[in-house]
């Protein structure tokens, strides 16, 4: 009787392996993100040594437009003394000294709001970092969950920054019946390129809504699994209707 019994391969090894090749897939992502972070943070740190050089530059030009304006004022003054028939002269200086004056409160306004644009920046960035750290680091145990106990594994589709997330034991009738979606993540905004079978678009725009919003892949799969379930209910019932 024990001779007559079948082997039964769970496929352990083959699963571990591929959690393995996943998991080396994901850190690498993540060390590639994280490298883009730092080199858009160096960039930044670079535009902003670059404008505290031209507010330097600027500032220099401003003191020598105001030595140049104080000259002027002297021998405005000094020929006023000496001849009425200045007068006219002394105006237009003035004028002039007037619109260096101007020229200089645009300059150090513009000087506050570049500022200020700066330290917007620069916290806007450490926060956009910090973030994507703390996600890495929650998404690694959710993906393992859903592929150790909710019959998800992940696949290659031969294409850079491209995921195959592929779904058992939905059909109630059929445990091996697999469902899937293509996650496309080379821009910002993610996006479902193709799934079977056919589901409604409504459904997977608010996934991936959520998901840009949020980035954690945790509900993001939850509600892609409840979109596929519908979708093989529904198309059990036409079968059932069409018989």
């Amino acid at each position: 009787m024990a001779d007559s019994l079948p082997n039964i391969n769970f496929g352990f090894d083959d699963l571990r392996d591929r959690m393995a090749r996943f998991t080396e897939k994901f850190d690498h992502f993540i060390d590639k993100g994280r490298k883009r972070v730092l080199e858009e943070r160096n960039h930044f740190h670079m535009n902003v040594a670059q404008l505290q050089e031209d507010q330097r530059l600027r500032k220099r030009e401003i003191d020598s437009l105001n030595q140049k304006a104080s000259s002027h004022a002297q021998t405005v003054d000094k020929e006023a003394t000496e001849t009425a028939e200045m007068h006219a002269a002394i105006a237009s200086i003035s004028q002039q000294r007037d619109s260096r004056a101007q020229h200089r409160d645009r300059i150090r306004s513009e000087i506050a709001t570049v500022r200020k644009h700066i330290a917007q920046r620069v916290s806007a960035q450490q926060q956009h970092a910090r973030d994507l750290d703390a996600q890495a680091q929650s998404n690694i145990p959710e993906l393992d969950f859903w592929q150790s106990y909710l019959g998800m594994r992940i696949e290659g589709v031969g294409i850079a920054d491209r995921l195959k997330f592929v779904f058992t034991h939905l059909d109630e009738k059929n445990w091996e019946r697999e469902a899937w979606f293509d996650l496309d993540m080379a821009k910002s905004d993610y996006r479902v390129v193709s799934v079977r079978p056919k589901v409604e678009i409504e459904g997977i725009e608010r996934c991936v809504e959520k998901l840009n919003e949020t980035r954690d892949l945790g509900p993001f799969l939850k509600g892609m699994r409840e979109v596929l379930i519908a979708a093989m209910r529904w198309d059990v019932g036409l079968g059932r209707a069409a018989s």
